[in-house]
């Protein structure tokens, strides 16, 4: 099943004579925890993994619209939950349809906000609601946004 949601998801991202995708070097990512209700925003670059609780994301690739930069993101991610041995999600997520290729998990939601293109204003992302729970995690891809509200998950 999820083969073939790939194959849908690639598909439907990279259809005959579609238009040309540049390479960002990261993406900003939005993480739920759905037992708290933390939220967790992180810019990831390439190659590069962030911690929430028991979830593990790694960031592959990022691409975008070359004509637009603002448009569409669409990232591969790798994601690995600690009570699982394989990988709980490894595919395309595509910022506008984040429900055509979706973490399938029963504490967490994984959003792909947009691709990190240099020399490039981005639209502010709204922001997390102000003190006690969704608060942003500190360190981001830099020090690993390790965020678990003291759950000892």
């Amino acid at each position: 099943m999820r083969a073939l949601l790939a194959i849908v998801a690639f598909t439907l991202a990279a259809p005959a004579g579609a238009e040309e995708m540049a390479l960002a070097k990261g993406a900003e990512l939005r993480i739920l925890d759905k037992l708290t209700g933390q939220l967790t925003d992180a810019d990831l670059p390439v190659g590069q993994s962030v911690t929430v609780g028991k979830l593990t994301v790694q960031m592959n690739e990022c691409r975008y619209p070359a004509s637009n930069q603002t448009a569409d993101a669409e990232a591969h991610l790798t994601i690995s939950d600690t009570a699982v041995a394989e990988p709980v999600f490894t595919g395309w997520m595509i910022s506008s349809s984040p429900a055509l290729s979706a973490l399938d998990h029963p504490r967490y939601d994984v959003w792909v906000m947009r691709c990190d293109v240099p020399q490039l204003a981005l639209p502010a992302v709204e922001p997390l609601p102000e003190g006690g729970e969704g608060q942003p995690a500190s360190g981001g891809a830099e020090g690993g946004a390790s965020t678990d509200a003291g759950t000892g998950q």
